[in-house]
């Protein structure tokens, strides 16, 4: 079989989770301890803005990978494809469900005068911010547990035996 849906799985899979931890625990802290709360929360919404867009492509991409790879007989594919629909579901309700109320809110408090935190909306927002970081943190951890998980070789992370108690080679 092919090397090149494998290599192109964990291409795009580091793509996703290694944006996916760097936009959310590296860049968005230092927005927040670098700047004013209310440019740090629009330059942050943009980047989660980006992140959601490449996230749903990257798990659109790789669960049709995934299935490539199982009709060829990867069967390690299989669990993996569990992995990116929960990542995959975590995008869909953390960007494309939660974040345009929260955007509405922030439009909504700019015209009032105000940003957000100190808005009426600041309760209802704080609320979707927080649903909407354990979606974040959710599709984090998935994120490295999928990496982990990634086969080691053409076989999908199956071993080569030579004989009975030798130690076995990664093909790949």
């Amino acid at each position: 079989m092919s090397l090149m849906p494998h290599r192109i799985f964990r291409l795009l899979t580091v793509v996703w989770v290694g944006s996916l931890l760097t936009i959310g625990y590296a860049v968005a802290p230092v927005l927040f301890t670098s700047l004013d709360r209310t440019t740090a929360g629009a330059v942050a919404a943009q980047l989660f803005r980006i992140e959601g867009v490449l996230g749903a492509v990257c798990g659109i991409l790789l669960l049709g990978l995934a299935n490539l790879v199982i009709r060829r007989g990867g069967n390690a594919y299989r669990r993996l494809r569990w992995l990116v629909t929960g990542m995959l579901l975590c995008v869909l309700v953390g960007y494309f469900a939660l974040q345009p109320f929260m955007n509405a809110m922030r439009i909504a408090a700019v015209e009032a005068g105000t940003d957000v935190g100190h808005s009426a909306y600041a309760v209802r927002f704080g609320m979707l911010h927080g649903i909407s970081s354990l979606f974040y943190l959710i599709e984090s951890l998935l994120g490295v547990v999928l990496i982990w998980k990634l086969p080691l070789g053409e076989g999908a992370g199956s071993v080569q035996q030579s004989a009975p108690g030798v130690s076995g080679k990664v093909t790949g």
